[in-house]
């Protein structure tokens, strides 16, 4: 019988995560194939894409946690047969997308002074706000693509978002290159072409899911044609869940990239390396977000059922499938480094301290490879049993402990890169071990569910009611 559950149980995770894992897998494709460009127009332009890119995100996130909670709140309209709410609350989403992009366009001049006051070169700050800034012009196709995604993962058709990333991709790839090279009788652009080729990625991908959104079935079945005015209460739902959320996201995505900037200080030889040791990290990590995603989905359904045993089983279950991934990464980041590496750094390159330091961070990599598909496991786990605040409290407190001691070992005591790499390997580790401790003490299974209609008995859970299991923590878009 326990092989029968364990057979259902991956069957219903995989179902969820298997479009999830590879929409996250053509933001990986994506972002890979921008730093292989611009990788052979120099270390310093490697680097930049790395400093502007982290820079975008950090400036974005905060929005685009706060909008992606549209994805609980469409999921429990749409459990509780309420089809029109479901395109109420996506245009809520779409409201605030658009008020967002003044305060993001305000806010951008600020990068530049972070990226100097942090104490990087004059040209690393001037090319990676050239990158950033760029970026920033089309942010608001980023944040209106969550919006859109939310919908879809809400009613659980994943394929369309699945789709509209890999059209992103097919686009963004062969643009980026025609730009940043200058190819069919174009300028070279560099990295503005690269992030002009990102933009032109996004908008198709936003227009993908908004002619899907407001097609014939789904407009049938939604009236997603008759909901777009602003509805003030599921606004204040909206923002009552969701800036929580995407305060979480703006603070730790903060934290993290302190760390990267800092360790950028050190010159453009270890930023190059950092670099790359990080976007052979990415193939590790954001396909497994995917996977983090139909933890939470499926956890959440479970606690709601009054089934925790259920619920932990697909915790578990999602780590074994986590791990058979991120294990076969580690063996290929121990024996294959030299020649990922040389990927981004070939030629004359390969004997120079920029490649070998690259080769001793990724293989470095390994280590945390295995802690780091865990936490996003667990976490997933923690969010789709309700517990979310301890999820942010334990995130935000970490992750700002950890910039802050690197930032002084890094510009106090002049450690060297490979100790703060070492530091930054730890505090993965702890994280991971955190999540794990949190999810086996079983609080998580004592916390109360509540509809927004009031209490529901024990063990007789709607549908519906799994927007409070994931409140104030929304399911990420693609390619967050």
């Amino acid at each position: 019988m326990k092989n029968n559950n364990s057979k259902s149980t991956l069957q219903r995770l995989l179902v969820i995560a298997v479009p999830m894992v590879i929409s996250q897998a053509s933001d990986t494709i994506m972002l890979f194939a921008d730093r292989l460009f611009l990788s052979r127009l120099g270390g310093e332009y490697l680097a930049a894409s790395m400093s502007g890119g982290l820079t975008q995100l950090m400036l974005s996130f905060f929005f685009v946690g706060t909008i992606g909670y549209v994805t609980a709140v469409v999921a429990q309209n749409y459990g509780a047969g309420r089809s029109g709410k479901c395109a109420e609350a996506t245009f809520q989403a779409v409201i605030l997308a658009l008020i967002s992009y003044p305060l993001m366009l305000a806010a951008a001049p600020a990068a530049k002074i972070f990226m100097a006051a942090i104490g990087q070169s004059a040209l690393q700050v001037e090319l990676a706000y050239t990158y950033f800034q760029t970026l920033v012009i089309g942010i608001i196709f980023l944040v209106l693509r969550h919006a859109l995604a939310g919908f879809f993962i809400g009613i659980g058709r994943t394929r369309v978002v699945m789709a509209a990333n890999a059209a992103g991709m097919l686009v963004n790839l062969p643009l980026n290159y025609i730009l940043i090279f200058g190819k069919l009788g174009l300028p070279a652009m560099g990295l503005r072409g690269a992030a002009i080729g990102t933009i032109c990625g996004n908008f198709i991908i936003f227009l993908i899911l908004l002619v899907s959104y407001l097609n014939r079935s789904n407009r049938e079945e939604f009236s997603t044609h008759k909901s777009l005015r602003l509805q003030p209460a599921v606004l204040k739902t909206l923002l009552k869940f969701g800036v929580p959320a995407g305060i979480e996201m703006f603070l730790t995505i903060a934290a993290f990239n302190l760390f990267v900037q800092t360790m950028h200080t050190y010159g453009t030889q270890v930023a190059a390396s950092v670099t790359v040791a990080f976007n052979w990290d990415l193939v590790a990590f954001l396909p497994m977000l995917g996977m983090g995603h139909a933890v939470t989905s499926l956890v959440g359904r479970n606690v709601g059922a009054g089934d925790p045993a259920e619920a932990r089983r697909t915790a578990y279950m999602g780590l074994r499938v986590a791990w058979v991934y991120s294990f076969t990464m580690l063996i290929i980041f121990v024996f294959g480094a030299r020649l990922l590496v040389g990927v981004f750094l070939p030629g004359g390159e390969a004997d120079g301290e920029v490649f070998t330091m690259a080769v001793t961070m990724l293989r470095l990599v390994s280590l945390y490879i295995l802690a780091d598909s865990a936490q996003i496991v667990f976490v997933g786990a923690l969010r789709g049993a309700g517990d979310t605040r301890w999820v942010m409290t334990a995130s935000v407190i970490l992750h700002w402990l950890f910039a802050a001691v690197v930032f002084y070992l890094i510009r106090i005591l002049n450690v060297t890169p490979l100790t703060a790499w070492l530091f930054f390997i730890g505090f993965l580790i702890i994280l991971s071990l955190s999540m794990f401790l949190r999810f086996r003490s079983g609080k998580w299974m004592r916390i109360k569910m509540i509809a927004e209609n009031g209490d529901l008995p024990e063990h007789h859970y709607s549908s519906g009611a799994c927007l409070e299991i994931i409140a104030e923590e929304p399911v990420s878009g693609p390619g967050e």
